[in-house]
């Protein structure tokens, strides 16, 4: 695989990104810092949304003021839109990812078996 050749694997284990040869010991884990680094990449994608989104716009406005090119204008604004949405799903995921790393803070806090139930 080419991910192989260039001698990179992405291991996801309990939200943790670790580097090829590097084994995950179950340690300690920064859940501040996993929560911080996902709330950033979140950001990173509302950023790219927004930014994909106005390009879209700004296309859609050169294809009806430039009418020669406006096909060019349409394509450019189609593929900036579907950037726009994909941005929109790694932010979503990004949010998953900040909340599944609350979620495990809390139980390594609070233990699996350690629920307050009303009734």
């Amino acid at each position: 695989m080419a991910e192989e050749k260039q001698g990179h694997h992405h291991h996801h284990l309990h939200l943790h990104h670790h580097k090829e040869g590097e084994e995950y010991s179950g340690g300690d884990v920064d859940y501040e810092k996993e929560k911080k680094h996902h709330k950033h990449l979140e950001h990173l994608g509302e950023l790219g949304v927004a930014a994909a989104g106005a390009y879209a716009l700004h296309e859609k406005h050169e294809a009806k003021k430039d009418s020669e090119h406006s096909h060019g204008h349409k394509i450019k604004e189609e593929v900036a839109a579907a950037v726009a949405v994909g941005a929109g799903g790694f932010v979503l995921h990004e949010h998953h990812e900040k909340k599944e790393a609350k979620r495990e803070e809390k139980e390594a806090h609070h233990g699996k078996d350690h629920h307050h139930h009303l009734f």
